[in-house]
């Protein structure tokens, strides 16, 4: 139900407060099953019009979106001769209407920074997320049936009421051998880092699929 959703994500951005003091947000889609949550550290643009989760102008995408492009400014342009009219400055916002106009593999190429992200196509039913190409920025998900989540920490993913965390005994024995879990392993079963320079796509229905850009 959208309560449900809705009390989950809010919990697990919740326990990311720190790191997002100045706003949060939740939006749900109750029928397709999808919340997304934000916490917000406003930087670039300090207005209500860089809140979190955003819809695209024409309605298809939802994004929520950690990091900074550098390259925001630069890709304003070609965007608006397209038409896109923009109701603040942050670079969330240039990503977002990028992706309406362009599609993702080309907003992509155009991306100079450091950037998690999770966008969701609502016309299509599919989420995609994105990390950087250094992997400056974190974003961890894991899939258990039917449920699948994602976040920018671990302890986000344990305020879900769905997953049960277990120890995953090779990461174990790879963190004593090396002093970290290498990726996209993580020291839980099931929850796993998405690497430096990828996107995931998971459509309703399918399974995870990676893709190296």
């Amino acid at each position: 139900t959208s309560q449900q959703l809705g009390e989950s994500a809010g919990a697990m951005s919740g326990s990311l407060q720190y790191r997002g003091p100045d706003d949060a947000g939740v939006w749900i889609d109750a029928e397709a099953g999808v919340a997304f949550a934000h916490r917000r550290l406003s930087v670039i643009d300090l207005s209500p019009a860089g809140h979190q989760p955003m819809i695209s102008a024409d309605g298809r995408y939802v994004i929520i979106y950690n990091g900074e492009v550098y390259s925001h400014e630069d890709m304003r342009p070609s965007l608006s001769e397209r038409g896109a009219t923009f109701r603040g400055h942050s670079d969330t916002e240039v990503i977002l209407e990028s992706v309406a106009a362009f599609g993702l593999e080309r907003t992509l190429e155009q991306l100079i920074g450091m950037f998690a992200i999770a966008l969701w196509d609502r016309r299509e039913r599919t989420l995609t997320l994105v990390r950087d190409r250094l992997g400056i920025k974190p974003l961890y998900w894991g899939q258990f049936g039917d449920l699948f989540v994602f976040g920018s920490e671990l302890k986000a993913l344990h305020q879900h009421p769905g997953w049960t965390p277990r120890l995953n005994r090779n990461a174990v024995a790879s963190y004593m051998r090396l002093g970290y879990v290498p990726a996209p392993h993580t020291i839980y079963e099931g929850i796993r880092k998405l690497e430096p320079g990828t996107f995931l796509t998971l459509v309703a229905g399918g399974e995870p699929r990676i893709t190296r850009y």
